[in-house]
């Protein structure tokens, strides 16, 4: 009777979006039918509690004093509506009507994959949470109100923040089916003009991932966005809260797996004596840290089939333990998840319960990954593993470790409130293993994504260039960074012998996990407002409901700036140097590019009659502008009089989408009449995109300027709207290399075997343009009879591009030299002569970064007063 989008609300109050109604009704559509629903759905089931107590006390049990009875109704209760209506119904049943891509199947293959990649490092905080919330500031008591009050912090949190916060509202905040901090930024980028990413074209806003959640000739401009739009300094701030995001995570990338591994290792306190495990427990731990860093660059493709039923062992095991000791020491632990136990600790502990809460902030280590990897899942997977498997080990783990201490007072050693303490002795030693795999599976999460943010904030121009390995061919994503992973290591062991305490640990790694969480709370209430068009009055809910409650974690964790906390600081701060000094020459390069560049009359006019020669072959000029002739061209032209006859101004540029697609990555243009043989290509990356080899890169860049010289030949005289994305400076820019009319030229694929071919033609006429794979060449040729309608001067020009690539190709680049201009700031003559500089003498060339051949490479010398 009513929509399935509108019961989830209704049930689960936490979906504030949802994609089966989102995009036809509005919201006010949404709660009438939801204000509807609750007379005509949910009439039954609420009331329901004018009986449930009633029947069940009837004759067959009668509740003590104890009040045993009367909780453990309560619980089944509780338990019993959680589980049906709620994660039967609401996530499963509902969702039988969907038409969805993936069948369950897939979708149960998804969630059981992502334990291993997701939930590795979230898997393993039982480890140290607890030992970190009573390394000093409180000491439990026989009454039992500290342990109580601490599993009800980490229960209420655990289902507040990854459950609420991220599984119902943040993983819908998906930038086409991908998650993380860049994700955000490149939704709000997209539907507000705030990005500062130069070389923006309107030809962008065609791309099919450049979508938007609602058509913007339908919405209103909010006061909010024009607001933004209007102060460029908003558009500063909004980075650099960006640029905090990503520095913290590259920062939990070091302190993540000193601290996983650090504890794992630490079970061996109980099995040797006090010497011994001084001397043991830090060199096990680097020697781990060591073997896991040495082993990044053969992948994970090989060995990552075990991670997730390493992570599902871990938990089941964590779970079978938690049942144990809740069975063992004390059942009425479960009283602690009444939030009146976190009101009585932090009255009775006061400042000291506050302080604690920085260790209690580590049971959410790793939530942020269920969102930056959600585009290696689906959602569904990442929820349905984390709702039924992942959450509820978790909260049985820690309700053991609380029934064990619960019945041991008066212990204050440390490794007695450890998680190895709980496990029993008979058990210590499987355990330990079982710990110390899954704390290098959560490490191996967390370094493959701090590769993989570095990558993007270099596709972004925040970072400087560095060099990407991509270590399987065949599973998109998994790269290596050869640099840095062995700083990383570096850090990682330099915090493992430096802290060697699992209390300055955990107050650096949980700042750093605190303030990530802030700045995507604050990005998707940015979301809700510019991308979902939502009320204001929800986004500023939103922001103060889960703010408030990561702010109350962020001062705890501030306030232990002395005790390890000053750490992720640190390297926050030098991070965010580096980024943004490095943004902010790269944008000053391009406007010194933008204010230099030569018109397209000057190129023109180069003729043979001023000396110029063209000499056989395809010249490919890289430029950062998309209009105009780049200065380090005139500068060769001018030391140099000859360029190629095929010229091509090649601009490679970063558009705010996840992904380009292949048939939309090249934008072709011609410079000049067509006698001239000059072309513009624009090519186009996502923030995600994997950079072609130049093999790659180089036989598609000469097909897309084969389509464009048949296109504009097939179209001549008239200009088609539906196939010319527009026009910038005299410039046509083809946005799609497909042709209604077909190719005239043909491919032959030759193997040692064979050769495959649609019709028979003369070596003459065949080039040889890359090798697509081991063992394979592609062959490209122009037919001599086919399409009687194509032109003779296009037939020609195609025959020109043919002879240049015959030829071979070069790759010309500008060799940079940069200065600050004279009367600059003190300020900006330390971040332009001394930290640029410094970073670009010490970072990848652009060569490097293009991948192109040394032996193809021309290098032209270009002098940069900013």
């Amino acid at each position: 009777m009513f929509e399935n989008g509108v019961v989830q609300k209704c049930q689960s109050c936490g979906g504030l979006r949802d994609y089966s109604v989102g995009e036809k009704d509005s919201w006010k559509t949404i709660l009438l039918l939801a204000f509807q629903s609750l007379g005509v759905v949910y009439g039954d089931l609420s009331i329901s509690p004018l009986y449930v107590f009633k029947s069940t006390f009837a004759e067959d049990i009668q509740h003590s004093e104890t009040n045993e009875e009367i909780f453990g109704a309560l619980s089944f209760v509780f338990w019993t509506l959680t589980l049906v209506p709620l994660f039967k119904y609401v996530f499963i049943v509902l969702r039988a009507d969907d038409n969805g891509e993936d069948s369950w199947k897939t979708i149960l293959l998804l969630a059981f994959q992502s334990l291993g990649v997701v939930y590795g490092d979230l898997s393993i905080s039982p480890l140290y949470v607890f030992k970190s919330t009573f390394a000093e500031d409180i000491q439990h008591s026989e009454t039992n109100e500290e342990i109580f009050g601490a599993l009800s912090f980490v229960f209420w949190t655990l289902t507040l923040v990854p459950l609420f916060k991220y599984v119902f509202i943040v993983l819908r905040a998906d930038d086409n089916g991908e998650g993380g901090t860049f994700a955000l930024y490149s939704l709000i980028c997209r539907h507000a003009n705030v990005s500062l990413l130069p070389n923006r074209q309107v030809a962008d806003e065609e791309l099919s991932t450049y979508k938007y959640e609602c058509p913007p000739e339908i919405t209103n401009r909010s006061r909010i966005k024009v607001w933004l739009e209007k102060h460029k300094n908003l558009h500063v701030a909004l980075l650099i809260v960006v640029m905090l995001g990503t520095c913290m995570v590259i920062g939990d990338g070091i302190l993540t797996p000193a601290i996983s591994v650090f504890s794992a290792v630490s079970g061996l306190e109980l099995s040797m004596s006090k010497e011994h495990h001084e001397y043991a427990v830090v060199p096990i731990t680097c020697f781990i840290l060591v073997c896991l860093f040495a082993l990044q660059h053969y992948g994970t493709h090989r060995v990552g089939i075990l991670f997730a039923p390493v992570v599902l062992t871990w938990l089941l095991c964590i779970s079978g333990l938690g049942i144990y000791n809740i069975v063992h020491w004390n059942p009425h632990v479960y009283r602690a998840l009444s939030p009146y136990y976190m009101f009585k600790f932090l009255k009775k502990t006061k400042k000291g319960g506050w302080m604690s809460l920085g260790g209690i902030l580590l049971c959410i280590t790793g939530s942020e990954a269920m969102f930056a990897d959600l585009g290696h899942f689906s959602y569904t997977a990442i929820q349905m593993a984390f709702t039924f498997v992942v959450y509820p080990s978790l909260i049985l783990a820690y309700m053991g470790q609380a029934a064990y201490l619960s019945k041991h007072h008066g212990i204050y050693t440390s490794y007695q409130i450890g998680f190895y303490a709980s496990v029993p002795e008979c058990l210590r030693w499987p355990v330990l293993g079982i710990a110390i795999l899954a704390s290098v599976v959560g490490s191996q999460a967390i370094i493959s994504g701090t590769f993989s943010i570095i990558n993007q904030s270099q596709s972004l121009g925040c970072f400087p260039r560095v060099k990407v390995v991509h270590t399987s061919d065949k599973i998109h994503g998994q790269i290596y960074i050869p640099e840095i992973n062995w700083m990383l290591m570096i850090l990682c062991i330099a915090v493992a012998v430096g802290f060697r305490d699992i209390k300055h640990m955990g107050n650096a790694s949980g700042l750093a996990v605190i303030t990530v969480m802030l700045v995507t709370t604050c990005l998707t209430s940015l979301v809700m407002i510019l991308c979902w068009h939502k009320s204001p009055f929800l986004a500023l809910a939103f922001l103060l409901f889960f703010g408030s409650i990561e702010v109350l974690y962020f001062s705890a964790s501030l306030i232990k700036f002395l005790e390890g906390a000053w750490l992720p600081i640190l390297l926050a701060l030098f991070l965010m140097i580096v980024m943004f000094v490095w943004h902010y020459a790269t944008i000053k390069k391009y406007e010194f590019d933008l204010h230099n560049k030569v018109s397209l009359d000057w190129l023109l006019a180069l003729g043979d009659k001023l000396g110029i020669v063209r000499v056989p072959g395809i010249g490919l000029v890289f430029t950062d502008i998309i209009s105009g002739v780049p200065a380090n061209f005139s500068r060769f032209v001018t030391n140099l009089p000859a360029f190629h006859r095929i010229l091509v101004f090649v601009c490679v540029k970063s558009v705010p989408v996840p992904f380009v697609p292949p048939s939309e990555r090249y934008l072709v243009g011609r410079v000049g009449p067509p006698y001239h043989r000059s072309y513009r290509c624009i090519v186009r990356y996502g923030y995600r995109d994997v950079h072609q080899d130049v093999d790659s890169f180089e036989s598609e860049l000469i097909a897309s300027l084969a389509d464009f010289i048949q296109l504009e030949a097939s179209f001549s005289g008239q200009r088609s709207s539906e196939l010319m994305d527009g026009y910038e400076d005299g410039l046509t820019v083809i946005g799609r290399s497909l042709l209604t009319c077909g190719r005239n030229y043909n491919t032959v694929s030759s193997t040692p075997g064979g050769t495959m071919t649609g019709e028979l033609a003369s070596e003459e006429n065949a080039i040889e343009l890359a090798p697509a794979s081991a063992g394979k060449k592609v062959r490209f040729f122009l037919e001599e009879n086919s399409h009687p309608a194509l032109s003779e001067p296009a037939r020609e020009e195609l025959n020109d591009l043919l002879a240049a690539r015959e030829s071979g190709c070069a790759f010309m680049l500008g060799h940079s030299h940069v200065q600050a201009s004279p009367g600059s700031s003190i300020m900006k003559k330390l971040a332009i002569d001394v930290a640029y500089n410094f970073l670009r003498r010490n970072c990848r060339g652009p060569d490097v970064a293009l991948r192109v051949p040394p032996a193809s490479l021309l290098e032209v010398g270009m002098v940069y007063v900013l």
